[in-house]
């Protein structure tokens, strides 16, 4: 294990984006300096890139065991999110000649979720919207009582980018599919972005029939991700153009990108037993230490449906922005709400506000995200620079 930064720099933030692994970078390098070709040109060098277009499909096809054709390549997470719901929304609207379609999702899930579905709203569309159990964990029946005769989407994240918690995915699946065979319409999107690393994969297991997932979350590259979109699933383009991607996403390929996605995703399945094992026993010596030490400390989500890599702990009255600035003084680089979230006026979190119910903990939460390339030293560091800003 080593450092991704130089000594007097520690990197806690992995649930917003990880490094680009060596080993993928190595895979990716022929396709951004020769093998530049577009892969839909029919000689000889487009040809080539066309066939690794094919056998990194093939891959990821193979580590969720689907077909390859059920594979779409984006530009990432927030296009394929994008494209699972939307796409749906459109394509009902051409078999029912109405705008009327009813939606069911969390109210944690990731923005380039909910944005989706505010905008569907605004469009005529009806969404409903279940929020979690104070353990940050979402209540099965809740879903399936929100479901109704003219729903047609479910959409549930496998794992919280804040809080880590797993969700019930593959019990909400049978709710959906018992649905489906009653004769109802109805499909089922799982986020899966946060969760590659660490969650088995297999759509059949999960039962869902669209899977997200986004390179730049398990050390590939930014800028591409995968919508796995069962194949007797119907949806609607949302970006138009050459017809690429079974005409559903019109674009040049990003050959690199994908190449790097395969690789990536391929090492993750190889190590997530070593990785998980790791990772759960330094986040919860952390855990443990903090909650011994600081006083009126309290975790965000279940201790044990969640991520092997996440802590988030709230420090009531602890302005957590500034704390993430003082542990960046100090060399320390961690956050107090999702990246995707600074980028708006509103610095706190509504994850963590959904668990208690008011503002208890919006503010003055931090997110601790250990990765690949954490070690034990970083580890002890990141504790004794806690301890002197937590128990101030």
């Amino acid at each position: 294990m080593f450092s991704i930064f130089s000594k007097k720099r520690n990197y806690f933030d992995y649930a917003s984006t990880t490094p680009l692994d060596k080993r993928v970078f190595k895979a990716m390098k022929p396709y951004l300096v020769e093998k530049f070709a577009n892969s839909s040109s029919l000689y000889k060098e487009g040809v080539e890139t066309g066939k690794a277009l094919t056998e990194s499909r093939r891959v990821v096809a193979s580590v969720l065991q689907v077909k390859p054709d059920e594979i779409i390549f984006t530009g990432g997470g927030t296009e394929s999110n994008n494209l699972a719901i939307l796409g749906t929304y459109f394509s009902n609207i051409k078999k029912t000649h109405s705008h009327k379609s009813h939606f069911v999702t969390t109210t944690i899930e990731h923005s380039s979720v909910l944005e989706v579905f505010r905008y569907i709203e605004k469009l005529g569309g009806k969404v409903s919207y279940v929020a979690p159990e104070s353990n940050g964990i979402v209540d099965v029946k809740k879903i399936e009582e929100a479901i109704t005769s003219e729903t047609v989407l479910v959409s549930v994240m496998y794992s919280n980018n804040e809080i880590g918690t797993i969700q019930p995915i593959r019990e909400i699946g049978k709710i959906i599919k018992a649905k489906k065979d009653a004769g109802q319409n109805i499909v089922f999107h799982v986020d899966a972005c946060q969760g590659a690393l660490y969650l088995s994969l297999l759509a059949h297991e999960l039962l869902a029939d669209f899977v997200t997932l986004d390179s730049s979350k398990f050390y590939g590259p930014k800028g591409v991700g995968i919508l796995y979109k069962k194949r007797n699933v119907s949806i609607s383009p949302i970006i138009f153009g050459g017809g690429q991607e079974g005409g559903l996403r019109s674009g040049t390929e990003n050959i690199p990108g994908i190449v790097g996605f395969a690789e990536a995703l391929r090492i993750a399945g190889l190590e997530r037993e070593s990785q998980t094992k790791h990772l759960s026993a330094e986040r919860d010596r952390i855990i443990d230490t903090l909650i011994k030490n600081v006083p009126g400390i309290m975790v965000n989500g279940d201790r044990i449906k969640r991520l092997p890599n996440n802590i988030n702990i709230c420090v009531p009255n602890l302005d957590a922005e500034y704390a993430v600035l003082r542990l960046d003084v100090l060399g320390f680089a961690v956050s107090s709400v999702t990246t995707c979230k600074t980028l708006s006026e509103d610095s706190s979190s509504y994850v963590v506000k959904e668990l208690y119910g008011d503002e208890t903990c919006s503010r003055s939460s931090l997110r601790i995200t250990l990765g690949r390339f954490t070690t034990k030293r970083e580890v002890n560091a990141l504790i004794k620079a806690l301890l002197t800003i937590l128990k101030r």
